[in-house]
């Protein structure tokens, strides 16, 4: 990969489960993953997205199978309107692998924006992740909030990273921990925030291409390893 310990010194944690589905599809020839979110999903400020990205990563490394990501992000969503968005742009595309990013607006928006409650955007986590695992062929990786200044003064953005990080751990699916990977970024390996952040975003909220670029890694690598765990035959 292009990112070896010996290149960065903060490396993402790996993931707890195999990705048997993916793995799968990977075997049969065609892979289909959703990634599904909001900004971070989506696109934000002319910076190519993780989802594009991530596509020419695995294709790098898988050139013969055909994996296609498709992107279902929609900017300012969270949980609670995503979850209603799940028939069309998530069980009608037949997925492998569902990434879904989530959290941050339910901490980051102000009151009059509406955001929803953190409980109601931890029920939404818990039944989506519930109805992905229904019929047991698709994995799912939730990726946690972004490390960067407009998410940091809130008290609930640790109890939501927490709060991910449960519900995976009870249901069994794997958490792709950005919140961890880049506080270890900017405390660890000293990457200052103005490298870190969009550098147009006055909000202080979206992530530069340099972070887009080195988290997107992460997550292939991430994927590649619990790719090749998964047993064989399943």
């Amino acid at each position: 990969m292009a990112l070896g310990s010996s290149e960065f010194p903060v490396q993402a944690a790996p993931f707890e489960q195999p990705l048997t589905n993916f793995a799968n599809g990977l075997r049969r020839g065609q892979v289909k993953v959703v990634a599904i979110g909001s900004s971070t999903t989506a696109g934000e400020g002319g910076i190519a997205p993780y989802p594009q990205r991530l596509l020419a990563d695995l294709r790098s490394i898988f050139p013969k199978p055909g994996i296609d990501v498709i992107n279902r992000g929609v900017g300012g969503e969270e949980a609670p309107k995503e979850l209603l968005r799940f028939k069309h742009d998530v069980f009608d595309q037949k997925p492998d692998l569902v990434i879904w990013q989530v959290g941050t607006n339910a901490v980051w928006q102000s009151a009059d924006q509406n955001p929803p409650t953190f409980d109601e955007t931890r029920r939404a986590i818990a039944d989506g992740v519930d109805q992905l695992l229904v019929d047991g062929g698709i994995d799912v990786i939730l990726m946690d909030l972004q490390y960067v200044p407009a998410v940091l003064t809130p008290a609930k953005a640790d109890a939501m990273v927490a709060a991910i990080s449960e519900i995976a751990h009870a249901k069994r699916v794997n958490v792709f921990r950005r919140f961890a990977l880049m506080k270890g970024w900017h405390d660890v390996a000293r990457i200052s925030f103005d490298r870190m952040v969009d550098p147009g975003d006055d909000s202080r909220l979206h992530a530069s291409d340099w972070t887009t670029d080195k988290m997107t890694w992460q997550l292939t690598d991430a994927i590649v390893t619990a790719a090749n765990e998964a047993p064989h035959g399943s």
